[in-house]
Parts: structure tokens; C-alpha cells; sequence
């Protein structure tokens, strides 16, 4: 299950057809749009200032989402993949955007619309990334315009696909025989033969 918290009557407020695997964590002032999915530990805390996520953004595991104090929120598009183990502070990702995995996009940085984050790459604080742009490295570093149809059609691909695990994962958390916490494999062995 994941852990939804509200923070000094500031209250997680969610769209349709969301989904949170375990361990993921929502804190305080957050809104989210219709079919986002936040994933195995994952961290959006908006504590210190607000996130605002759009439409079918995935979130992906051990991703972390903070804010500066006061001064920059997150402001997040709509089909938008933020890869695997990210950290977004305080940043704005724009519409159809793709943030590579381990990569950090720091505060007040904006990425446009279609552009993608390498993996690993470092956004430094201030930094314009202009729509369909490919950056990465560290510090990131333009490295060429990507075409705008391709990209777009990669990221609603993107945002199609974790549309559809999170209901392959609902349909799995219906049965509560799936899912065991365990502490050893011979433990898990046990649970499977229901003893």
C-alpha cells in the first residue's frame, strides 16, 4: 500500500484511475491528473510548496519529488515518463516530456515540451530546455533536436504502457493470495502452500 499523508491541512487531491504500488509515498499539497502512476518507492512530497502533475504521468520506482521552500514548485505536464530513480526539485517538465533514469532535473529548470533528459544527465538549477531537445551529461549539455512526432509518439507510448501495468497490478491486488511480505524465501515458500 502506498503512504498518502496529509500535511498542515494540505491534502493529496487525486484525478481518476490513479494507481500507487507499495512503498510509494504522497505528502501534502499534491494534485495529480487522471491516469498517473506512481511506483514501487517512490517519493512525492509537496511539504514545502505545491507539485501539480497532469494527465497519464508515470512516475517510475525510487523516484524522488520535492520542492524549494516557498520559491519553486514542481509543475509537471501531461504524458510525461519520469524514469527510474529520478529526483525533480523544484523544476517544470512540460507536456509529452521524458526524463531519463537517474537523472536530476534541479530548481527552476524548465524542460520542454517533447524533450528528453538522458539518463544520468544533471539539469543544473536555472536551465531552459527548449521543446524537442535531447540533453544530457554532467552538467547537461544540449546534444541535438529530436523530431517532434517521433518523440511524441514514444511518450504516449510510454504513458499508454503504465496505463496498462497499473491495471495488470490492480487486477493482480484483487487477490490477496498474490501478494506476501516475507522476510526469507523459505517464508514466501510457506505462504504459497498456504501454511
Amino acid at each position: 500500500m502506498a503512504l498518502i499523508k496529509k500535511l498542515n491541512e494540505l491534502t493529496p487531491n487525486f484525478g481518476k484511475h490513479c494507481y500507487f504500488s507499495e512503498g510509494a509515498v504522497i505528502v501534502g499539497d499534491v494534485t495529480m491528473g487522471d491516469d498517473c502512476t506512481v511506483w514501487f518507492n517512490a517519493v512525492i512530497r509537496g511539504d514545502v510548496h505545491f507539485i501539480k502533475i497532469g494527465n497519464r504521468v508515470n512516475i517510475q520506482d525510487g523516484s524522488c519529488l520535492h520542492t524549494l521552500y516557498g520559491k519553486a514548485p514542481i509543475i509537471i505536464g501531461d504524458d510525461v515518463t519520469i524514469g527510474h530513480n529520478v529526483t525533480l526539485h523544484g523544476c517544470e517538465i512540460k507536456n509529452g516530456a521524458l526524463i531519463g533514469m537517474g537523472s536530476t532535473v534541479m530548481d527552476h529548470a524548465i524542460v520542454g515540451q517533447g524533450a528528453i533528459v538522458a539518463a544520468g544527465a544533471l539539469v543544473l538549477k536555472n536551465t531552459i530546455i527548449g521543446d524537442g531537445e535531447l540533453w544530457g551529461g554532467v552538467p547537461a549539455k544540449f546534444i541535438k533536436k529530436v523530431d517532434s512526432e517521433q518523440a511524441k509518439g514514444l511518450n504516449q507510448t510510454y504513458a499508454q504502457h503504465y496505463i496498462m501495468y497499473s491495471d495488470w497490478f490492480r487486477t493482480s491486488d484483487e487477490n490477496p493470495n498474490n501478494t506476501h511480505y516475507c522476510t526469507t524465501s523459505e517464508e514466501y515458500e510457506r505462504k504459497l502452500k498456504g501454511e
